[in-house]
């Protein structure tokens, strides 16, 4: 936590809370709901000893990070518009990003929207967007929610209401919801309550912290920004899908154009549930620079917390993998920079990776 240097940034309208360290080509790290940037306390130490500079932020509506009370503020201009609007504020012309669930898929239309901005991909638990191109999500979630509880219709149905039940008991929703989607649990179970149940009652009761993977302190970290920003911006992120499902239409059947890296673990109910028949076996057709797709065992959506010690080695060798092929344009000068700090050899060094730009 020492070497972690916390900002806070005026970026495409937003304040943007994003926590910084190492020095190097840049990586960004983003986070899906309801999670933070804490998510990736563990990847961002093996990042910057790796020769990188991480930035792992909270996207807009959700942590340290503002968001708009409209959920057309979600939409795929404004969440593109804040990864463009970070780099920018950076000072860096492309990165490598790194994301899951909500903060991936905003990383997958900055690939289609901007990909001259990007590095690379490494992706965990969602290979791609879950698109049905002949019914929008919100449609879907509807038609679900009349067989059973659905937790995308409980936040979508009735504005105001699911954000007030979770307001009034952050710890124990944030508790029992990473409980759920832990590979400790199948989080698919909660459909066997009826509809028009609220979420804290179809989620499951969670064993008593600590967990391997989660102490009651670290808990506390996503208790107090969820507490102080409230979960309005989280679920308007779902109040968005339609938005979002429309935007992306244009680019139905286009493979990913950027290097694509895939994490994911055996018990990850996104993949059981929200990606189609055999998921792995599309991302061939998905991406059309596919470079290493990994499953690890005994683990669900919280993959990065679940299974830290792997994901941050592989996250690593990804890294590396991308130094080694070109795609990172070697600057030696990035080795000074990690002893002697920021300053002309930064920007030397920044002047140079974009003279390498293909």
């Amino acid at each position: 936590m020492a070497e972690w240097t916390h900002h806070y940034a005026r970026i495409n309208g937003l304040d943007m809370h994003y926590v910084e360290q190492g020095t190097g080509p840049l990586v960004i790290l983003a986070h899906g709901f309801p999670h933070s940037w804490f998510s990736w306390r563990h990847q961002i130490p093996v990042i910057a000893a790796a020769g990188f500079r991480a930035v792992a932020f909270d996207l807009r509506g959700m942590a340290g990070t503002t968001g708009p009370d409209d959920p057309a503020g979600y939409d795929v201009n404004h969440t593109v518009g804040d990864l463009i609007g970070l780099l920018d504020h950076l000072g860096e012309e492309r990165a490598v990003f790194i994301g899951l669930d909500f903060g991936l898929f905003s990383i997958y239309d900055l690939a289609y929207h901007h990909p001259e901005r990007m590095h690379a991909i490494i992706g965990l638990g969602n290979p791609a967007w879950p698109h049905d191109p002949a019914r929008s999500p919100l449609t879907e979630a509807a038609d679900m929610a009349r067989q059973h509880f659905y937790h995308i219709h409980y936040f979508v149905d009735q504005p105001g209401v699911a954000e007030a039940a979770l307001d009034a008991a952050p710890r124990e929703f944030l508790k029992r919801v990473f409980y759920a989607l832990s590979g400790d649990f199948h989080y698919i179970d909660v459909w066997q309550h009826p509809p028009g149940t609220p979420y804290l009652e179809a989620l499951p009761e969670a064993p008593p912290l600590p967990w391997p993977w989660l102490s009651e302190l670290e808990l506390e970290f996503f208790v107090e920004a969820y507490a102080r920003r409230g979960f309005r911006g989280g679920l308007n992120w779902y109040r968005a899908m339609d938005l979002r499902w429309e935007q992306r239409r244009r680019f139905e059947g286009v493979p990913n154009p950027v290097p694509f890296y895939f994490l994911t673990s055996e018990n990850d109910t996104d993949m059981e549930a929200f990606h189609g028949e055999d998921p792995l076996a599309q991302l061939p057709r998905q991406y059309s620079d596919l470079r290493r797709v990994e499953v690890l065992p005994r683990a669900g959506h919280m993959l990065q917390m679940e299974r830290a010690p792997e994901v941050s080695a592989i996250i690593a060798q990804c890294l590396q993998d991308l130094k080694t092929r070109g795609d990172i344009p070697e600057c030696p000068e990035w080795r000074r920079l990690r002893i002697s700090g920021p300053g002309q050899t930064q920007k030397k060094c920044r002047a140079r990776l974009l003279r390498a730009r293909p």
